[in-house]
């Protein structure tokens, strides 16, 4: 079965952007659906100028039948790469209803019409979060799922349940759900990169602000943890190497159906300060920081068991955290305001 054209939800976002470039450095062709509430039109552009590709876009929601209906009669769509969904951890506290309703309808949608036009391959982009606070590390994929800490991880723990079933009953159906740890980094080209809105929720995006200056100083969240200097420890993972994942998935859905799940991560943890030294190291820049009290929510430490992957997909990290800031700062050096320069 050879996969061509692949539908990525969620296309000019800041994975999917990554992986739509990816997927044509390996020959794939993919369609972009995107309703923009998050990402920007402008990403469009910069991709087809670093791919040297046309790529056909669509504004539209995946909530909406009549938006995936459109692209699947006019496109013959071999797999779907599944990105779009609301994924603020603060805000999902904030507006769970909302969370449920979008990230919960999406994929419901998607897989109703998968079923109508006969689709029969899927990656899903989940996350660690399914694993809620891990009694160990590293964590590995027949780790049990634990209780999500927020609305967020829990409407990814509901999607996974989803697939599961619907695995369970279309067994002809290739479905992929990948893990991600905490992607960072950004294209070497430095035209494309994470551009959150508003306040960073995640720590690079935050650390590259306070490097250009748009914000005075980093805010640590705890120095008490039980780690060796104290701060949460994480998976930062570039996502170059994440986008690469997701190719990788694709060739191992055209071999074998069925439903398979996958860490993808670096196998190594990292903690906060260590990044915020590494990032000084790799750029020269001097990131001012304060420790303040511990967040909500916070887990101590996370990060993957990566020997799955590597053995049944042949992924494996290739770039090292230094390179992941020096790629960070150059695109937000390039871009203070993200893509609104």
């Amino acid at each position: 079965m050879e996969i061509k054209n692949v539908l990525v939800t969620g296309g000019v976002g800041y994975i999917g952007s990554h992986t739509v470039l990816s997927l044509i450095e390996h020959g794939y062709n993919p369609i972009i659906i995107d309703n923009l509430s998050n990402s920007s039109e402008k990403v469009l552009p910069r991709l087809e100028k670093i791919s040297s590709k046309k790529i056909k876009f669509y504004k539209g929601d995946v909530c909406n039948k009549e938006d995936l209906e459109v692209i699947f009669k006019e496109n013959k769509i071999d797999a779907i790469i599944h990105f779009a969904g609301l994924k603020a951890v603060g805000e999902s506290v904030q507006k769970p209803v909302e969370y449920y309703r979008n990230n919960l309808d999406s994929t419901l949608t998607l897989l109703e019409e998968m079923l109508k036009y006969q689709i029969k391959n899927i990656i899903f982009s989940s996350s660690a979060t399914v694993y809620g606070i891990p009694s160990h590390v590293p964590l590995t994929e027949s780790d049990p799922i634990g209780k999500a800490t927020n609305p967020y991880g829990q409407t990814k723990i509901i999607q996974e349940g989803i697939f599961q079933d619907f695995s369970f009953v279309h067994k002809d159906y290739n479905i992929c759900l990948l893990r991600y740890f905490n992607p960072i980094g950004a294209h070497p080209s430095g035209m494309i990169g994470e551009a959150p809105n508003g306040i960073p929720n995640n720590l690079m995006p935050y650390i590259t602000q306070v490097a250009v200056g748009k914000r005075e100083k980093l805010h640590i969240f705890g120095n008490d943890y039980n780690t060796p200097d104290g701060t949460c420890i994480r998976d930062y993972v570039h996502v170059c190497d994440l986008a690469e994942g997701h190719v990788l998935s694709l060739k191992k859905l055209a071999q074998e159906p069925g439903l398979v799940i996958y860490n993808l991560g670096t196998g190594k943890g990292t903690s906060v300060l260590e990044l915020v030294h590494a990032y000084e190291k790799a750029t020269g820049v001097k990131i001012p920081y304060q420790i303040d009290a511990r967040r909500p929510g916070d887990v101590e430490a996370n990060y993957a068991a990566t020997t799955k992957a590597e053995k049944e997909l042949g992924f494996k990290a290739k770039f090292t955290i230094e390179d992941s800031c020096r790629d960070s700062n150059n695109w937000q050096q390039h871009n203070p305001n993200g893509y609104d320069d």
